[in-house]
């Protein structure tokens, strides 16, 4: 190694003086603190409230590059399209609920058991149908998208067969029956 060496400054080591603390205060302080808190915190909320309104239409659209994080993405989109292209007893439990719920009002001995068993029936037919829904989606993105990050895409479905399809966020892009 012949490096021609040069005469090093002892005062300026890194080809410049050390800063004094009192500097380096100042110029943290600096850095930090917005000039105008107020409008700091106004422009702030501004941006969020942007960002929040972006991410909205997103859903409403369907636009890829402004959705939320938890709906990015080829995988959720495949699984949304996977959920929204069939029937799900999932998605028919609240106005199912709400039949049941106004049944057993009525008050007629045999009835009452009657209802219980309905109860019991639409909760067994939604966690079959889910345990099914959820098997099938599994092999399928499997298939389509073998070296992907999988994790957390089946839950995603499962969660949004329980929306009616009318209040789905992001919309459906699909049909029902149109395979994928």
């Amino acid at each position: 190694m012949d490096r021609p060496k040069q005469p090093r400054d002892p005062q300026a080591p890194k080809g410049r003086p050390t800063p004094k603390r009192s500097e380096t205060a100042r110029r943290r302080s600096l850095a930090h603190t917005p000039a105008d808190r107020k409008e700091a915190g106004k422009r702030a909320r501004e941006a969020r409230r942007a960002d929040l309104a972006r991410q909205r239409e997103a859903l409403a659209n369907g636009d890829e590059r402004y959705l939320p994080v938890r709906d990015k993405g080829p995988v959720r989109a495949y699984a949304r399209d996977f959920v929204d292209a069939r029937y799900s007893v999932s998605e028919f439990f609240l106005p199912l609920a709400v039949l049941i719920l106004v049944l057993s009002m009525i008050n007629r001995g045999a009835f009452q058991a009657y209802v219980l068993l309905a109860w019991l029936v639409v909760i067994l037919a939604i966690v079959l149908n889910s345990v099914f829904l959820g098997l099938t989606l599994k092999r399928a993105l499997k298939q389509r998208f073998p070296n992907e990050n999988l994790k957390g895409a089946v839950p995603y479905a499962l969660m949004r067969t329980l929306q009616m399809r009318r209040l789905r966020l992001p919309k459906p892009k699909v049909k029902r029956g149109e395979k994928r």
